[in-house]
């Protein structure tokens, strides 16, 4: 008896940690999908901004950018222009994934571009 009871405990213990591990995966994947949906911009869209476009017009084109990833896409990057507003973005071109497509924005127009590669 002692034996089965134990051996009841011991699938009980797999089965909670198998069911937290699939929470877990679950998850991660969400915040994945949400970090691509917020982060990634299609390299069209950038090359169809031009510096001097208001900036109303060009946040319009452009997903949030707010999410736990924008420190490390700021890192290795060139200096922010004073006094602007920049949001970063990664690359949504397969070929160049590691690319960040930085837009800064002051006195209500984009005042820089600049893409350079993560690292």
């Amino acid at each position: 008896m002692a034996q089965r009871k134990g051996c009841l405990i011991g699938c009980g213990v797999a089965l909670v940690l198998g069911v937290g591990v699939l929470v877990a995966l679950f998850l991660g994947l969400g915040k994945m999908a949400d970090v691509a949906d917020k982060t990634l911009l299609d390299p069209k869209v950038y090359a169809s901004v031009n510096v001097g476009d208001p900036e109303s017009e060009v946040r319009a084109k452009l997903p949030s950018g707010e999410t736990f990833v924008k420190a490390a896409l700021k890192e290795g990057g060139p200096a922010e222009p004073a006094g602007s507003v920049c949001a970063w973005y990664v690359s949504s071109d397969g070929k160049a994934a590691e690319d960040v497509l930085r837009l800064c924005f002051k006195d209500g127009k984009l005042a820089e571009k600049a893409q350079y590669r993560m690292k």
